[in-house]
C-alpha cells in the first residue's frame, strides 16, 4: 500500500513538472506574439498594406489549391464509380 502512495505521489510530481514546461513554453509563444503584434502596430501604412497584401496573396493561393485538390477528389471519385 505504501509503495502505491509513493508512486501515485512521484506520478503527480512528475505530471506537475510537465505542465509547468507546458504552461512556461505557452507563456513564451503568448510574449512573443504579443510583441509581434505592438512591433506590427508600429509599422509604416506603405509597410502595412504591403504585408496584407502578401497575407491575402498567400490566402488566394492556399484556396486555390484546396480547390484544386477538392476537384481532383471528386474526378477521382467520378471515376471509382464506373
Amino acid at each position: 500500500m505504501g509503495n502505491f502512495f509513493k508512486q501515485a505521489f512521484k506520478d503527480m510530481k512528475e505530471s506537475a513538472k510537465a505542465q509547468h514546461e507546458v504552461d512556461k513554453a505557452n507563456f513564451e509563444a503568448a510574449k512573443a506574439e504579443s510583441k509581434a503584434q505592438w512591433e506590427e502596430a508600429k509599422m509604416s501604412p506603405k509597410a502595412r498594406q504591403a504585408k496584407m497584401q502578401a497575407e491575402r496573396e498567400a490566402q488566394i493561393a492556399e484556396a486555390k489549391a484546396r480547390t484544386a485538390a477538392a476537384n481532383e477528389r471528386i474526378e477521382a471519385a467520378k471515376n471509382s464509380k464506373k
